[in-house]
């Protein structure tokens, strides 16, 4: 499955970290970096990576950290103001014609993974990661 991840990794963003992936059954990828000592038995799982979807791999925001400085490909720029209303829980619209899953940066932050279909990015970051514009 570990080649899987990467090949899917590359396809989609053009780059692979170099970490091992596990894929568990509800289809949550999660990652290490191999090491002497056995980091599963101290962290059990590695990092919550991303998600298997039937289209791609939705990653979380620590997984767009990792794969992001290094992406070739599905990855947007956006402004402050569309950073601040994305990590609000807003969907963005986009001119551009862009579709399937893509990594949000703003200056030298990811802003994890949305999907994009007609002019639009569709949100998942989660509800407790979210901060109140108001």
């Amino acid at each position: 499955m570990n080649k899987k991840v990467k090949k899917r990794l590359i396809e989609q963003y053009g780059y692979a970290p170099d970490l091992v992936f596990e894929v568990k059954p509800n289809r949550r990828v999660y990652a290490y970096k191999p090491c002497s000592f056995n980091p599963r038995a101290y962290t059990e799982k590695g990092i919550y990576f991303g998600k298997i979807e039937s289209d791609g791999i939705r990653l979380t925001i620590e997984g767009a950290f990792l794969v992001g400085p290094k992406a070739k490909k599905n990855i947007i720029e956006v402004s402050k103001e569309e950073a601040k209303l994305w990590l609000a829980g807003m969907d963005l619209k986009i001119n551009k014609e862009l579709n399937g899953w893509i990594i949000l940066k703003w200056g030298e932050y990811y802003l994890g993974c949305g999907k994009a279909k007609g002019g639009t990015i569709k949100n998942y970051v989660p509800k407790e990661r979210r901060i109140n514009l108001k």
